[in-house]
């Protein structure tokens, strides 16, 4: 069912535990967006940059990546940089927290160039390693559940690839994406199973361990960018999309949806930081 929206670029959703609400943003709306199933309403944090993801920080608040770097959002409200590294014609992009509690943020050139972006790991205290150099549209990145190894999008590619998570630069093709639509935001389930949202193609795909197609949930609105448990027990697939993009008469562009009792999510770590 659809929820809040219309989203310009929906992205990045997370279940907060802490708070029983879904977190996602609008990245071009410069939007993080709070989301309560208990129909409590919808909030909304203003950024003051284009906002790639926010995940919860362990003592509350929010880890952001933003257009020049990664930012901390305190329990009241206060902002500081953690992170900066301004590049013309760049900005943040997906972001997921690793099990150590570090932060992977992604970046993008807003033209899109090849090789215009970077994969980068952002410790608690602000260090910053380079992960991948020179990819594309940095998007969907998990651990499996053991954390041995990272799933990891740039979308362009067309697939999912795998890294070691010790090892990120052991980087290899995990699947081919099918038409139509790429490969953008992803989650991994309690089963080891990959699921994947595809840009353009309003299709959520389920790829087993080894890599193997084994379910397709079709999505009302072409758009689709990203997706995560949530909702008690983490049972629920919860969807974001997006109006950038979108052909005449989607009516549902922009909105986020929940697919009840899809499977079996894994808790996602807090920041550290």
């Amino acid at each position: 069912m659809a929820e809040r929206g219309p989203a310009a670029l929906g992205e990045g959703p997370t279940w907060d535990p802490a708070t029983g609400r879904l977190v996602w943003v609008d990245v071009l709306a410069c939007e993080v967006r709070f989301h309560d199933p208990s129909g409590g309403p919808g909030t909304v944090l203003g950024t003051e940059q284009h906002v790639g993801a926010a995940k919860p920080r362990a003592g509350g608040g929010l880890v952001v990546n933003l257009r020049d770097g990664v930012g901390l959002y305190d329990p009241d409200g206060s902002f500081r940089w953690l992170a900066e590294w301004p590049e013309d014609g760049c900005r943040g992009n997906d972001a997921a927290v690793a099990p150590d509690g570090s932060l992977w943020a992604g970046s993008m050139r807003y033209d899109e160039a090849p090789g215009g972006g970077r994969l980068r790991r952002v410790g608690p205290s602000g260090e910053v390693r380079t992960l991948l150099d020179a990819v594309t549209v940095s998007n969907g990145t998990g651990w499996s559940p053991d954390g041995r190894l990272v799933y990891y999008v740039d979308t362009p590619t067309g697939r999912i690839d795998v890294l070691d998570a010790g090892d990120p630069s052991k980087r290899r093709p995990f699947a081919h994406v099918p038409t139509p639509g790429l490969p953008d935001g992803l989650t991994v389930d309690a089963d080891g199973c990959v699921w994947v949202a595809l840009w353009g193609g309003g299709r959520v795909l389920r790829y087993t361990p080894a890599g193997t197609l084994d379910r397709v949930v079709e999505i009302p609105a072409r758009q689709t960018t990203a997706c995560a448990f949530g909702g008690p027990g983490l049972r629920d697939l919860y969807v974001t999309t997006a109006t950038a993009g979108a052909p005449p008469g989607d009516v549902h562009a922009g909105a986020l949806f929940v697919v009840p009792d899809a499977g079996q999510g894994l808790p996602s770590p807090a920041f550290a930081g």
